[in-house]
């Protein structure tokens, strides 16, 4: 024997209220998803553009003006 009272399947009104909740929530995550994956794929990834760290010679006298360090090659 159960101790909870049997519970009615819920009827008209309540039935379409919760039809309808589930409706507005399913276009809600449609509209959502589309929105994030047009930001994600506007969004351009930034140019890494390497930078010299270290400076090497074999002996001969550097001009480090003419190397242009750390605006890319």
């Amino acid at each position: 024997m159960s101790s909870r009272p049997l519970v009615k399947p819920p009827k008209g009104i309540r039935r379409f209220e919760r039809w309808l909740v589930g409706v507005a929530m399913g276009i809600t995550a449609f509209v959502l998803e589309k929105v994030v994956l047009r930001t994600a794929k506007k969004k351009e990834p930034e140019a890494v553009t390497p930078t010299a760290s270290t400076l090497t010679s074999k002996g001969g006298s550097v001009d480090l003006d003419d190397l242009h360090l750390g605006k890319g090659l």
